[in-house]
């Protein structure tokens, strides 16, 4: 009997510790939606601040752009004060420049070194992801140094280099020294190593060589990543000023920034002109981010930079 009343009691307690963790549990829900929902609205709040602050900028050098070169040379106020818009400094760029070339060959340029860092970094990173060989780390360690090496201290060796093999003057020389991207060697490894290795074995146990899976089960699966650093090298590579500048001097072969600073060491204090050629260098980049930010968000989240 003592021991029936005892289960009883146990029987009878087990309903009172339920119901007590059912009904705590929704108020703990409820508290963390709220404190989700808090979360939500200031970090809306701080995005729509950061947003504007970047946007202020941006809408001025546009106005700027539509100005007259008379009214944007007495400074902001009267840029901001003025409503009668003009595409005479569109209009100068597109008659008397030289903007067309400058497109033609920032868009060889930025399209041939994305290729190129794409599949030689790919190779690396998949080198140094998947094989097993002597030094391995040590080769990543060297290379990752190579991100702390300011480009401004290469400038001068570059230059000499591409002297010495008769490179100078071409799209080559812009090229070349900007395919070796150790940025891009990083987030290629970092996706790699979160790819499971059964489907490099399934692919091996098939018969499929080092090559083959690289070409055939890695790449494929790495297209945001691929599509990133794609998008991300070209848009350096077209806002890249120094290089060009050192080893181009023919204007037939000079990029959109070598050109700008070409109008605006010409144009002087014309600063509609200068800023209606800023606005149509960024205006391609701006449509490619567009169309592809969804792959851009994508690649860098899931390359492993978050660790």
């Amino acid at each position: 009997m003592p021991d029936v009343t005892a289960t009883e009691n146990i029987t009878t307690a087990r309903p009172k510790l339920r119901n007590g963790v059912s009904a705590a549990a929704p108020a703990n829900a409820a508290k963390i939606g709220v404190s989700g929902k808090g979360f939500t609205i200031v970090s809306g709040i701080v995005l729509t601040v950061f947003a504007i602050i970047w946007l202020i900028p941006s809408l001025f050098a546009l106005k700027t752009s539509l100005s007259d070169n008379g009214v944007a040379a007495l400074g902001a106020n009267k840029i901001l004060s003025d409503w009668n818009p003009t595409l005479h400094s569109y209009a100068s760029l597109f008659g008397a420049g030289d903007i067309w070339n400058w497109y033609l060959a920032s868009a060889i340029t930025s399209v041939v070194t994305a290729v190129l860092t794409v599949l030689f970094a790919s190779m690396a990173a998949f080198a140094l992801s998947r094989l097993v060989f002597r030094g391995r780390n040590i080769a990543f360690l060297l290379i990752i140094l190579g991100i702390m090496i300011p480009t401004q201290v290469l400038i001068i060796p570059i230059f000499q280099e591409l002297n010495a093999v008769g490179l100078l003057n071409t799209y080559w020389s812009v090229i070349f020294p900007q395919v070796p991207a150790v940025i891009a060697v990083f987030i290629f490894k970092q996706f790699f190593d979160g790819i499971p290795r059964e489907l490099e074995e399934a692919a091996r146990i098939d018969g499929a060589g080092l090559w083959k899976v690289y070409w055939s089960v890695i790449l494929p699966l790495s297209r945001p990543v691929i599509a990133a650093v794609t998008i991300l090298t070209f848009v350096g590579v077209w806002n890249n000023l120094l290089l060009p500048l050192f080893v181009l001097s023919n204007p037939d072969l000079m990029t959109i920034p070598v050109g700008l600073a070409t109008v605006q060491g010409s144009f002087g204090q014309r600063y509609a002109d200068i800023q209606a050629g800023a606005i149509l260098a960024a205006l391609p980049l701006i449509i490619l981010y567009l169309i592809f930010q969804r792959q851009i968000v994508e690649g860098v989240t899931g390359s492993g930079l978050k660790g």
